[in-house]
């Protein structure tokens, strides 16, 4: 796909007359005879093209006076997988603005954990998506305050506050001008529930069942199988059918079930301040890659002829994340030449002395993992490591608790890279694992690790990293999706759906 979709109106009229599902959240299309803007996919007759402009957001369609449609709900289309695949300071504004930032911290806090003057930040999201910070933060308000007004039986008062609105008028207004009808009017007119939620529903206001749309075709074995395999005892767990773990958050924490479904995901999120539902939804999404486009991955990827059996026997691949970057750089050390098992018990072991305690009546769950200042204060000799290794922890959790290394949504992926390559102990598998699972580069790639270059010779492909490195040219910018290809070759439980 090439950035600037909306720009191209031939290609925005051949995927509305087609009503392409691939294509939502790519672009959004405004009707100027209806005032209203919709999906791709809406299923609605396609007005003339005359009477069709096209937008690069649902924010610049608000900002431009249309309202969303009341049957394509565009508010709810996956996000657009350019804030994923590219590093640039556009897509590090924008997974920051899923990640509540803005509202959190206001656009001058936007633009300082970018490293840019606000006036730059705020021209360039202007100029490539049709509005600045404050209207896409806004834009998502609306959205998470139509979630709680859907799914949930709280007062519209603290509905208000939940998602981010400073006043209840101004949420009022807000939601009357995007959807065109009052928050107790898109409350009632839930048929199935008589404007009240189910009995099925949790009783509890701070639980939501919730549905995390996503881009078809998308395979669950090697996702969920990857996180259930190598989750941390008392922080993740597989029970019933779900993925569940816990969640640390910016105003309280939460837990967080996962379950694949043919066309979505189930997402059950019981929290403690339901001011942290954005986050929480953002977070769940980047660790499931819900916002690939697996038609292009898979696409570019067939091109390889060893490939191309393994992309049509199992197509939609996503790449297993994390809800917390240093987080995971904190496992990728623990897991450093070890097996699965004695890396979950490592990080197990930390989380039962240093993790926050949480509550959990409906399962297993104990605790939140601990943050990078507890883990500081680990005495290195308690931990069953190697030396080196216990110097390599202890160096990467004091660089992150000083706040000298920083890892999250908006991290320069090159940057991150070179500091993490200068710490001791980190070569070039741990960094690139980081970059893979943690800051989301969808071009990360392991030549060295065992498991690729076992599946490389089975393939056929060269086996050595630099002739692997080679040959992976042609799957750019997609090699971390390559990965997961090559590695469900194997028999290892990461590649399988658990029972």
């Amino acid at each position: 796909m090439q950035n600037g979709m909306h720009t191209d109106r031939e290609r925005c009229l051949r995927a509305v007359r087609s009503k392409d599902a691939r294509f939502d959240g790519w672009f959004f299309t405004a009707v100027l005879t209806t005032g209203i803007y919709c999906r791709p996919s809406c299923p609605v007759v396609a007005p003339k093209p005359e009477n069709m402009t096209f937008h690069p957001s649902a924010a610049a369609c608000q900002q431009a006076g249309f309202r969303a449609c009341k049957r394509c709900r565009p508010d709810t289309s996956p996000g657009s997988p350019e804030w994923n695949r590219r590093a640039d300071l556009v897509a590090r504004a924008m997974r920051l603005v899923a990640d509540g930032v803005v509202d959190r911290e206001g656009v001058p806090g936007l633009a300082a954990r970018l490293g840019y003057s606000t006036r730059q930040v705020e021209r360039q999201l202007l100029a490539e998506l049709g509005a600045g910070p404050l209207a896409l933060a806004r834009a998502q308000r609306a959205q998470t305050a139509r979630l709680l007004i859907e799914t949930t039986e709280l007062p519209m008062a603290d509905v208000a506050f939940a998602a981010g609105f400073a006043s209840v008028r101004t949420f009022n207004d807000t939601v009357r001008e995007v959807f065109a009808l009052s928050p107790s009017e898109l409350r009632a007119r839930l048929p199935q529930r008589g404007g009240r939620v189910p009995a099925t529903h949790p009783a509890t206001p701070a639980t939501l069942q919730l549905r995390l749309p996503f881009r078809a075709p998308l395979h669950p074995d090697n996702l969920f199988g990857h996180l259930a395999a190598t989750g941390v005892p008392g922080v993740e767990e597989w029970r019933d059918g779900a993925f569940r773990r816990t969640l640390r958050l910016p105003y309280g924490h939460g837990i967080v079930a996962l379950t694949p479904r043919p066309d979505h995901i189930g997402c059950r999120l019981t929290l403690t301040d339901l001011r942290d539902l954005t986050v929480a939804i953002s977070r769940c999404r980047r660790m499931l890659d819900l916002d690939a486009d697996p038609v292009a991955v898979d696409d570019r990827l067939r091109t390889d002829p060893q490939l191309a059996p393994l992309v049509d026997k199992a197509p939609g691949r996503r790449v297993p994340r994390t809800v917390d970057e240093a987080e995971f750089a904190v496992r990728a050390v623990l897991g450093q030449q070890v097996s699965t098992a004695a890396a979950r018990t490592h990080a197990a072991r930390l989380v039962t002395a240093h993790g926050d305690p949480v509550d959990d009546p409906e399962g297993g769950l104990t605790h939140l993992f601990p943050t990078p200042e507890a883990l500081a204060e680990v005495d290195p000799a308690s931990l069953a490591m190697p030396r080196t290794r216990r110097t390599t922890f202890t160096t990467l959790v004091g660089h992150l608790a000083d706040g000298s290394l920083h890892l999250g949504v908006e991290s320069d992926w090159a940057q991150a890279r070179a500091r993490l390559l200068a710490l001791p102990g980190f070569g070039p598998w741990t960094v690139e694992v980081i970059a893979m699972r943690a800051l989301g580069d969808p071009d990360a790639f392991l030549p060295t690790d065992l498991g690729i270059r076992r599946a490389a010779r089975e393939l056929g492909l060269p086996s050595t990293p630099a002739a692997l490195t080679a040959r992976a040219a042609a799957w750019r910018p997609w090699r971390a999706y390559a990965v997961q290809y090559l590695w469900a070759t194997d028999s290892h439980p990461v590649n399988f759906l658990p029972v």
